[in-house]
């Protein structure tokens, strides 16, 4: 199974999500998500193959987020305007993500990663 993660590399929760892939053998691809940040059409794919809510897709508790005052924004805007409005800048999205051709995850939840990626 070929896995991309996308991460930040000061991020707490990116760091455990990284071990965690290390301490059950899972060979993965790291990608920045601050340097190297998806673009719309990435975006906008992972999005549809994932089947969630675009508002599952952005870092609700970063400062950029907040600084942008994005909460009311999200709850108004098309779904073209927020997958252009991530594709902007890499901190806007929820991270880590984890691509694969056959899933999408978002964020670092154990228990779904155990599902997903160990059965």
């Amino acid at each position: 199974m070929k896995i991309t993660i996308l991460h930040y590399p000061v991020c707490n929760t990116c760091k455990k999500a990284i071990q965690w892939l290390k301490d059950n053998n899972i060979e993965f691809v790291e990608r920045n998500i601050s340097t190297d940040r998806p673009t719309k059409e990435e975006l906008n794919g992972w999005y549809q193959k994932s089947e969630l809510p675009l508002n599952k897709f952005f870092n609700t508790s970063g400062k950029l987020y907040k600084e942008l005052n994005l909460k009311e924004k999200v709850k108004t805007s098309s779904e073209d305007e927020l997958v252009s409005l991530l594709s902007t800048h890499g901190m806007l999205v929820k991270r880590p993500l984890v691509i694969n051709d056959d899933f999408i995850l978002v964020g670092f939840k154990e228990e779904e990663w155990e599902k997903v990626l160990l059965s």
